[in-house]
């Protein structure tokens, strides 16, 4: 091998990760919706590094712990266990903000009660990160079925994996939340549009102001006990004047 094919072999594992993380990156940023950003995350755990046979996302969801995605239903049995006995490294990893390895459960003096269970289950390997997005605190927890797994190779690109899902995370969360007020803008917006076609409505017929026919249809509301955009709905579906309590 001439100098050149040295080169060459040595350039292309560090090549090899530039372009699955590229490849990574695309995928998480292309994902969309929060879900969907999740979900790719763990899908890319196990199809990119190479000891990992299952992959979920542990989540704080206010003072409770869930797990929104996982490659396999293993995933929610191991989750449960740490829950169960209140110990392990995806606790642990949240907790502490950081990175857990575990290259042997059976024997893991950490976590007496977790490890022996969990190597029952056929777990044997566990890699669980922080995920640190702006809205979101959890961990992404790799499992493997052997022992010692996880390489450094593996853990590098589970680390590069985990900071890449959490930048995606909060962009996902970002676009969630501007939908979310888009969406409330537009039910605003239409909100205002029925009660003023019912407005209109009364105004023409009965020969009245705009306040005394908002004061029509807020009175009708709170009889009903509906909503007043609901009530300007049904007036200007069928033309029929709202009841009102004359003494509200």
């Amino acid at each position: 091998m001439n100098a050149h094919e040295r080169h060459d072999a040595a350039r292309e594992p560090a090549d090899e990760l530039n372009d699955n993380l590229t490849a990574a990156a695309r995928v998480l940023f292309a994902a969309g919706s929060l879900d969907d950003t999740l979900r790719s995350t763990v899908d890319l755990a196990v199809a990119t590094i190479d000891g990992c046979d299952f992959a979920g996302i542990f989540m704080l969801d206010g003072d409770d712990i869930r797990t929104p995605v996982h490659t396999d239903p293993i995933v929610i049995d191991i989750d449960a266990l740490q829950l169960r006995t209140g110990e392990g490294p995806c606790l642990d990893a949240i907790a502490d903000g950081g990175t857990v390895y575990a290259d042997d459960l059976f024997d893991d003096t950490r976590w007496p009660d977790f490890g022996p269970q969990a190597h029952s289950a056929g777990i044997r390997s566990a890699l669980a990160i922080c995920l640190s997005a702006d809205h979101t605190r959890g961990a992404l927890n790799l499992y493997a079925r052997y022992p010692r797994a996880f390489g450094v190779v593996d853990r590098g690109n589970g680390h590069v994996l985990a900071a890449l899902a959490s930048i995606a995370l909060t962009s996902a969360q970002t676009h969630d939340q501007e939908e979310r007020q888009a969406g409330e803008l537009r039910t605003g917006l239409v909100s205002r549009a029925v009660i003023g076609q019912a407005q209109g409505i009364l105004m023409e017929r009965e020969r009245i102001t705009a306040d005394q026919a908002f004061d029509i249809l807020r009175r009708a509301s709170q009889r009903l006990n509906i909503k007043l955009r609901d009530v300007a709905q049904s007036l200007v579906d069928t033309g029929e004047r709202p009841e009102t309590d004359p003494s509200i």
